[in-house]
């Protein structure tokens, strides 16, 4: 039903191109096409009750390949721990909340569901630790209850994070999923909403495919990223749409280098755009970004960073991009959220072709300094006239035309 509304919208007349994006030469290392569901294992029912133990023995028990299916109906369950070479598969017609009880999700200090200076007293609802070709499949929901009043408390976990913004400390609020040191890990079809702080995030990662996903939150929602690499490598991100409270996809490299990292042919509306940082200490690189529709996002393209992380972005390619209606469709900044340290970021080889932007926005570019600029080139890159550009210490080549007529985005994202 979503998809066939955001066709009605009238998105689909203009990427007649996205017929050669299959030619775009990916930066993830692997040949990567779509997935295939596993064969099932075993087959949980929904009690009515709270389902954690009965989908856990499931999962442990399940042999290596293979996946436990959760048949039609609502599962409550507290957190899940998926093992090395097994699947969840959320069937069709079966919804898998999360129950919003911090205690469930305590890493022992008490500090879940609480307001502090650090903001990782949670474990996920769903974690994959040091696993080998595990991952989450199916056409089934997995609702992070993240608007549900906590346990407990008075409060939800979107209004602790509220709380923690106003308080100027961190929410301790769980993951939706979170992949730690792991190897070729999927996500295929499955619906992922509602989440009470990033909805997806691999933490040193080799070989992650994230395809056909759905990802929704309001746009009130905060701190609800979509999908977050974080020192990560060779990841495919294809074929998703997402609608969120923040980054859609945020490309991070806070304890690892991420590199090779292909983000083709999704769609992405509410939310804070295409981002890489700010948390790029050890390097972002090898990244291709081709075939996104925008609509609505505060971001288009955005790179970001300040002396207090540094980092090295380079060799980031955007191509077939078209965005309507995205406050600040390129946004790239030396000085985000103006942290100072000692580390000095450099954003080299980024280049843009093939974009076209139909509503006016504001084009910023702001390097650190003459010596330590953006270093960015454009080739029939298109916008709406009387755009504004806000340009600082950046070394620009080629030219942008200001020439778009009444064009619409074409549809790209979850079929």
């Amino acid at each position: 039903m979503l998809m066939n509304m955001l066709r009605r919208l009238g998105f689909c007349a203009w990427f007649i191109i996205f017929g050669l994006i299959n030619n775009v030469s990916a930066r993830d290392l692997r040949n990567v096409t779509e997935p295939k569901t596993p064969e099932t294992c075993l087959s949980v029912q929904a009690s009515g009750g709270e389902d954690t133990e009965a989908i856990q023995i499931a999962l442990d028990s399940c042999t290596e390949g293979k996946a436990v299916a959760l048949s039609p109906g609502t599962f409550y369950s507290g957190p899940l721990l998926i093992p090395s070479g097994v699947s969840l598969l959320v069937s069709h017609g079966a919804t898998l909340k999360a129950l919003a009880d911090p205690e469930l999700y305590d890493l022992g200090a008490n500090t879940c569901g609480t307001l502090n200076e650090y903001g990782v007293g949670c474990k996920a609802f769903i974690t994959m630790v040091g696993a080998i070709g595990s991952g989450i499949y199916g056409r089934g929901t997995i609702d992070g209850q993240g608007n549900v009043t906590m346990a407990g408390r008075n409060i939800s976990w979107w209004d602790l994070s509220k709380a923690a913004q106003r308080a100027g400390n961190f929410q301790n609020n769980p993951r939706l999923v979170q992949i730690n040191n792991s190897l070729d890990i999927t996500l295929y079809q499955v619906t992922l909403i509602n989440s009470p702080f990033y909805t997806v995030a691999s933490s040193e990662t080799n070989g992650f495919t994230v395809w056909g996903v759905t990802i929704l939150a309001p746009a009130s929602a905060r701190n609800t990223d979509g999908i977050d690499p974080i020192g990560s490598q060779n990841v495919t991100i294809a074929h998703c749409y997402i609608s969120i409270g923040d980054d859609n996809v945020a490309i991070k490299a806070l304890t690892a280098p991420s590199r090779h990292i292909s983000v083709l042919n999704n769609h992405f509306d509410s939310g804070n755009g295409m981002c890489i940082g700010s948390e790029v200490n050890h390097g972002a690189s090898d990244v291709t970004v081709s075939g996104i529709t925008f609509n609505g996002s505060k971001n288009g393209v955005h790179i970001k960073s300040n002396t207090f992380r540094g980092g090295h972005v380079t060799r980031i390619s955007y191509s077939n991009l078209c965005m309507y209606n995205v406050q600040k469709p390129i946004h790239m900044d030396m000085e985000y959220a103006h942290l100072r340290g000692n580390r000095t970021p450099e954003f080299h080889d980024i280049s843009l072709s093939n974009v076209r932007v139909l509503t006016k926005g504001m084009f910023m570019l702001h390097g650190l300094s003459e010596s330590d600029p953006v270093y960015v080139r454009l080739k029939d890159v298109h916008i709406t006239k009387d755009s504004e550009w806000f340009t600082s210490n950046a070394v620009i080549t080629g030219t942008y035309i200001d020439d778009v007529g009444d064009e619409s985005c074409g549809y790209t994202g979850n079929n």
